[in-house]
C-alpha cells in the first residue's frame, strides 16, 4: 500500500478520534452541569431553610417579648395595688390611733394595759358626758390592734414583694410592730392573722373593724 491509499484512512481515524474526545468532553460537561444543578437546588434548599429558621425565632423572639413586657406590666400594677393598700392601712392604723388617745383622756376610764389610768373628776368639776363601759374601751383598743397588725401585713408586702393572698407569721410581722411584738387583745381574744389582702380577726365577738 502507498501512501496515498492510507491517507484516506488515517483522516479517517482522525475524525473517529475526534468525534471520541468530542463525545467524551460533552458526557463529561453534561455529568458537571447536572452537579451544578444538584449544588443549586440544594442551595436553594439550604437558603429555604435558613429563611423559615430565621422566621421561626423571630417571632420565638417577639412573643417572649411582648410576655416579658406584659409581665413587667403586671408586676408594677400589683405594686401600685400594694403602695395604695398600705397607705390606705397606715391612714386607719393613724386614725385608730386617734381613737385611743382620745380615749385614754376620758377621765374615769378604764385603763388600757400598759397605760397609766387617767383621774376622775372631783365633786367641784362639772361632769363631762357619761364614759364609755370597760367592754367597749377594750373592744376599741383591740380594733385598733387589728388594724395597726394589718398595716404591718401590708408594709410586710410591700418591702417583700409579696402578691395579694401570701401566707405570713407573727415573726414576719414583729419587726414591722411597735416593740418588735405582735399586740394582744387587752379582753383577752386570739388574734388570727389571715392572707396579705385580708383584715386579721379577734375570736371575741363585737371586736371587729369596721
Amino acid at each position: 500500500m502507498n501512501l496515498k491509499s492510507l491517507l484516506p484512512w488515517v483522516v479517517v481515524l482522525g475524525l473517529l478520534i475526534g468525534l471520541g474526545w468530542l463525545y467524551a468532553m460533552s458526557q463529561k460537561q453534561e455529568v458537571e452541569l447536572t452537579m451544578l444543578r444538584e449544588d443549586s437546588q440544594q442551595l436553594q434548599k439550604l437558603r429555604g431553610e435558613i429563611e423559615e429558621a430565621s422566621t421561626t425565632r423571630a417571632k420565638a423572639e417577639s412573643e417572649e417579648l411582648r410576655r416579658l413586657r406584659n409581665e413587667v406590666n403586671q408586676l408594677r400594677t400589683e405594686k401600685q395595688q400594694l403602695a395604695a393598700q398600705v397607705q390606705k392601712a397606715q391612714a386607719q392604723a393613724q386614725g385608730a390611733q386617734a381613737q385611743v388617745e382620745a380615749l385614754r383622756t376620758i377621765p374615769g376610764q378604764p385603763a388600757l394595759p400598759g397605760q397609766p389610768a387617767v383621774a376622775a373628776p372631783t365633786a367641784t368639776v362639772r361632769p363631762g358626758p357619761t364614759p364609755s363601759n370597760p367592754e367597749q374601751a377594750q373592744a376599741a383598743a383591740c380594733v385598733n390592734n387589728l388594724r395597726l397588725i394589718d398595716g404591718a401585713e401590708q408594709q410586710w408586702a410591700l418591702e417583700k414583694q409579696k402578691p395579694a393572698g401570701a401566707l405570713l407569721t407573727s415573726a414576719d410581722l414583729a419587726p414591722y410592730l411597735k416593740s418588735n411584738a405582735v399586740p394582744v387583745c387587752p379582753a383577752g381574744g386570739v388574734y388570727t392573722l389571715n392572707p396579705v389582702g385580708v383584715m386579721p380577726i379577734c375570736n371575741i365577738p363585737g371586736h371587729a373593724t369596721k
